[in-house]
């Protein structure tokens, strides 16, 4: 779902990584860049972002439209997140690939969309969008991560595999040592 359509007070400067500059398209053209681009702040979601300022690698299409410029890309990005099963931190990455229509301006303030500045175009916020709508919300460190085991809160991929609880009458810690008798209550 796109952010909605910002009226931008001063221009956009064109030398900012996300933005690009569509005025060397003619009226039926497409233009191919490439681009290896800082990631900005807050690119995320609970459990798993894109740290800020790691380089994402773009590869976009900028093809002129009658309604405006329509953006079809690639971004490949790094992750960095804390495991939903074991809580342990990792790091992967994603590829995601979208499309995004960015129009004249309107005089239409209720619409949702995408909006050029002039012949500028502000890629970040269709970015934003795109990438973290794509984050898993409960991430995984591997897709086979067993968690924490419910009895003792141990890791489970580290514990081995003679790690049970079969005797659970005992009471003991995790490291096997017996924990002091408990006083009964009247």
């Amino acid at each position: 779902m796109p952010h909605a359509k910002r009226n931008h007070s001063k221009r956009l400067d064109p030398r900012l990584p996300l933005v690009f500059d569509t005025r060397s398209l003619g009226p039926v053209a497409m233009q191919s860049v490439s681009r290896t681009v800082p990631a900005p702040a807050s690119l995320g979601v609970e459990l798993v972002s894109v740290p800020e300022e790691a380089e994402l690698e773009l590869d976009i299409q900028l093809e002129r439209v009658t309604d405006g410029v329509l953006v079809t890309g690639t971004v490949r990005a790094p992750l960095a997140g804390e495991c939903a099963r074991c809580l342990e931190m990792f790091a992967s990455s994603t590829e995601v690939r979208f499309t995004e229509l960015f129009t004249h301006e309107s005089g239409d303030e209720e619409a949702d969309g995408y909006v050029l500045d002039g012949d500028l175009l502000d890629l970040e916020p269709a970015l934003r969008d795109a990438l973290v709508l794509e984050l898993p919300l409960a991430p995984l460190c591997a897709e086979d991560c067993p968690g924490l085991c419910s009895e003792c809160g141990v890791r489970l991929a580290g514990a081995g595999a003679g790690h049970d609880h079969a005797d659970a009458g005992t009471d003991q810690t995790p490291d096997g040592a017996p924990v002091p008798a408990r006083r009964k209550e009247r």
